[in-house]
């Protein structure tokens, strides 16, 4: 599909035949790795001993290479239920500190989502099972098989006696996928020590837009999450007794929900789009120039037809418009059969994925206003309250910056192309964490291709991925090391 780069040589050809000889040992640990149910969402007391282990094993892989690791002790957690758990600790680890070298963060998470046979795998979830190249296992993409490229071109240098050409730290985290609990606090307390001397963070954490094409993320939208409250009263009622006789909160709710987006996707909130970064020709030239077979993506996402027809809108819609979706409804009945209940209390929750320059406080403004105006036309005798709840901003790289320049400069050398300059549409909030709170350069630089189903059933790396992408990491140090010297 794309011209094969050109063979390497020197230092280049040894870590990258050391790489593709030990492959099946890579492929080995991540096996070990995949097979504990570090499983951050559920809160139960087993499966947070089994993050602990996670953690545990981690520092050890990362102590084998030579680095200092500092186990973050974070305490616990109370639970809406009233337990407390055990957070697991943040791993902080360093390798090198030549100031003569740049110093590069890798951020990763060991923790992954719930998953189970019976949910529709085809496979043990928590087997590292090859099937015709393809890696399937929970966590196999979203995170550890990134974490492990990384910590294999690490190791590649050290298998071989080469001295590393860059200091690398690592910042290891067991509760992404529950939402970074302490995470926040724990890179302000470190802001001033274990970041001071840092020089660029790089995440892996992230998908490809193609099959085969390697791409470098730019920019992740933002997020403001909402609930809209209808209330009459503290008990339900039987709709033969008072269906007529009142306004029906289920009835108000839908109006509302309603009333925000229409059928072609168009967000209804009066200013909703005044505050959207204008389109630049740069931009266009980028949405072309990316590789995405619309049909066959259409096709994969088993969907009989997107709202738009052409790959630029797709990806425009995906990336540098805001979109907003209605996620669900508490308080409705929703069980199988019938039952002749009018809820008294009904919550709606919606989203609106931001991008640049949306501002959550002004969209918090627009979304409010817009229901109330909406919910005072009905005239109803009820109550109705709104709240966001969740508030992100959009994220923004540098592209122009050292280590972007050297990502791909090393995406060349490894896969023979330059890389898709793409977006993601969904919201990754620890990017611009890293960014406002260290002053650090933050880029993103995904291994995992299209189809590898993170978060879903069958989640799988393609062996290719995980190869390549070890020999990526291992170029991206040299050539960001060449990069500085330049400087």
């Amino acid at each position: 599909m794309f011209p094969s780069p050109p063979p390497p040589s020197g230092l280049l050809e040894m870590l990258f035949r050391y790489i593709d000889l030990h492959q099946d040992e890579f492929v080995q640990t991540l096996k070990e790795w995949v097979a504990i149910e570090s499983d951050s969402v559920q809160p139960i007391p087993c499966l947070r001993q089994e993050l602990f282990r996670m953690m545990a094993l981690a520092a050890d892989k990362l102590r084998d290479l030579g680095a200092g690791v500092d186990s973050v002790d974070l305490g616990s957690q109370q639970m809406p239920d009233g337990q407390s758990l055990p957070i697991p600790p943040i791993i902080l680890a360093e390798l090198g500190n030549d100031p003569e070298k740049p110093t590069v963060c890798f951020y990763g998470h060991l923790d992954v989502q719930p998953a189970q046979k019976e949910d529709g795998w085809l496979t043990d979830p928590y087997t590292l099972t090859e099937v015709d190249g393809k890696l399937y296992g929970r966590g196999a993409t979203d995170n550890k098989g990134p974490v492990l490229a990384w910590i294999n071109a690490v190791s590649t240098f050290r298998a071989l006696g080469q001295d590393l050409p860059v200091n690398i730290k690592f910042i290891l985290e067991g509760m992404e996928e529950a939402g970074s609990v302490a995470l926040e606090e724990l890179v302000r307390r470190e802001k001033d020590r274990f970041f001071s001397g840092v020089d660029h963070i790089m995440i892996s954490d992230n998908l490809w837009i193609s099959k085969r094409k390697p791409a470098l993320t730019c920019g992740t939208r933002g997020n403001c999450y909402f609930t809209v409250e209808v209330k009459c009263r503290d008990q339900d009622f039987h709709s033969g007794t008072f269906g007529g006789i009142l306004n029906e909160p289920m009835a108000d709710l839908v109006a509302l929900l309603g009333s925000l987006v229409d059928s072609s996707g168009h967000i209804l909130i009066p200013g909703i789009y005044d505050q959207v970064a204008p389109i630049t020709e740069e931009e266009k030239t980028m949405y072309e120039n990316i590789d995405l077979d619309l049909q066959e993506y259409q096709k994969s996402s088993h969907v009989e037809k997107f709202l738009f027809d052409t790959k630029e809108e797709v990806l425009m819609h995906l990336w540098r418009y805001p979109s907003l979706s209605i996620h669900g409804i508490e308080g409705a009945f929703d069980e199988p059969g019938t039952k002749t209940v009018i809820p008294s209390r009904v919550i709606g929750k919606f989203s609106i994925r931001l991008v640049p320059h949306m501002s959550p406080s002004v969209v918090e403004t627009q979304v409010k206003q817009h229901l109330e105006a909406v919910f005072s036309k009905r005239s109803s005798f009820n109550k109705m309250a709104v709240a966001m709840v969740l508030g992100l901003h959009p994220w923004t790289a540098n592209t122009a910056d050292t280590q972007y320049r050297a990502a791909q400069r090393a995406i060349r050398t490894v896969f023979g192309v330059d890389p898709d300059m793409i977006q993601d549409g969904s919201t990754i909030p620890i990017a611009k964490i890293f960014q406002d709170i260290t002053q650090k350069s933050v880029m993103m630089l995904p291994l995992g291709s299209v189809n590898d189903g993170e978060h879903s059933q069958n989640e799988k790396m393609n062996r290719w991925n995980y190869i390549q992408g070890s020999k990526l990491f291992a170029a991206f140090f040299l050539e960001l090391s060449k990069q500085h010297s330049r400087q």
